[in-house]
Order: C-alpha cells, then structure tokens, then sequence
C-alpha cells in the first residue's frame, strides 16, 4: 500500500511594487514556511535590489516568540541589504503578546496599515 506524498504548504507569495516588495501573511505560518520566507525574501531583496520590504500581518492572530524572531531577522538581513522593512497592520492583541514575550523587533518600523507603510518607505529620500 502506497503512503501519500506528504503536502508542503505553498510558499507565502511576494508582490514587486516598484522597488519595494510586500508580503501579506495571512492565518498561521508555521516555523518551516516562516523559515522559507526569510530565505526567499533575502534572495529577492539581494537580486532585484528593492529599497523596501512591506510585511503585512493584519491576516494574523498569533505571533509567537519564533515568527518574532524571524521578522526580526529578516530586518536585520534587509538592512544589510540595504532594503527597510516595515511590518503593517499589527493587531492590538498580537502587539500585546510581543510585549508579554519581551521581543523588541530590533530594526523593525512599524505602521498601521499598509498605506501607512508605503508612505513611510516613499519618504525614505527626504
């Protein structure tokens, strides 16, 4: 008797608008796919050379201490690759967590929204 293949969730899509690329994240990301995220957003930041990455987590109810970690990271690789990363549209309740679990995101601007979050990356020059 044949097993089932095993099924690999698809890989969180990233949208190219202009020089900054935005990723919406929505419902739970599990530490495999959040791992897959980081690398495939620093291969596109270091191939395409955008000035911006938007992450958008208003589709997310929980973030744990490792999706933290991980956002924290992409940032910090980000900068090194001389992108920003902005994370929009974090919900009251997730913030809160982050507090209870002491993560400052280091190197991690925030915004409201993504409109927010473009406004912020279009003024990076002034």
């Amino acid at each position: 008797m044949n097993e089932p293949a095993p099924v690999h969730p698809a890989p969180v899509p990233v949208l190219a608008l202009g020089d900054i690329l935005l990723v919406s994240l929505q419902g739970e990301l599990h530490d495999g796919l959040a791992e897959q995220l980081q690398q495939d957003l620093s291969h596109r930041i270091a191939t395409t050379g955008v000035a911006g990455v938007v992450i958008d987590i208003s589709g997310v109810d929980i973030v744990d201490s490792f999706l933290g970690r991980v956002l924290a990271e992409i940032a910090s690789t980000a900068r090194l690759l001389a992108a920003r990363t902005i994370l929009a549209g974090m919900r009251p309740a997730v913030a809160i967590t982050l507090v209870e679990l002491g993560l400052a995101l280091p190197g991690l601007t925030t915004a409201l929204d993504v409109e927010r979050a473009m406004e912020i990356l279009s003024r990076r020059g002034t």
